[in-house]
Parts: structure tokens; sequence; C-alpha cells
């Protein structure tokens, strides 16, 4: 009877530590910006330095899209990052080891998007 006890609050341990929750994107988010009259350009810059300041890996993907990948340990990471002087989106591309099932994946995930958001968000305002 203790064994069992004992198994299942293993279980329920590590079940807990591996959380999975709805995949978090951005859609169409608008660029807000104290800088008057901001470029496309001027957004791929704040998109670059913000992921790059996060530890991401950001890489042009055509005239208005990016790519961001993000490594941490033995978990991977890639965003698509659709972009315009109005507005960005930061849309789940693929991952590895955060078990993404189709619909939701490791927690964390959407923390690094969030943090990622913020950053481009901080960025378009000190250009």
């Amino acid at each position: 009877m203790k064994l069992r006890i004992f198994a299942t609050l293993v279980i329920a341990i590590l079940l807990g530590a591996c959380r999975t929750v709805s995949v978090y994107d951005v859609r169409d988010a608008a660029v807000v910006s104290n800088v008057p009259n901001i470029s496309k350009e001027d957004v791929r810059k704040a998109i670059t330095r913000a992921g790059t300041t996060l530890g991401w890996q950001i890489q042009d993907n055509g005239p208005n899209a990016m790519v961001g990948t993000l490594k941490l340990r033995e978990h991977i990471a890639v965003v698509d990052i659709p972009y315009s002087a109005r507005q960005y989106s930061i849309i789940y591309k693929s991952s590895h080891n955060l078990n993404y099932d189709g619909a939701t994946i490791h927690s964390n995930y959407n923390g690094w998007v969030q943090n990622l958001q913020k950053g481009i968000n901080s960025q378009l305002n000190v250009m």
C-alpha cells in the first residue's frame, strides 16, 4: 500500500514538472513607438535586437518575415515572425523536446515568446 502511494506521488510530481499549455502566438500586434514615421526596416531591426538580446537566433526569411530559433539546453523552439511597418506576429513553427502535440506545448515556451514580444515592444521605443 505504501509503495503504491509513493509511486502515485512520484508520477504526479513528474507530470507536474512537464506541464503543457496551449501554444501562445502573437498575431498582428500593433507596432507602437515613440518614433515618428517608423519604417518596416526599423521594425526588422527592433525584432533582431530584441531576439539577439534574449538568446534567439534571428534570420531573415524573405522581405517581410524572419525566423527566430531559441536553443536552451536540449530544447529548441522555432517561430515565424512576419512583420510590416504597422504590425508583427510571432507564430509557432516547430520545436524539439518541448512536448508539442499540435495544440499544447511545454509551458516554458510561452514565457520565451512573451519575453520576445516584450523585448520587441521595448526596442521599438528606443530606435
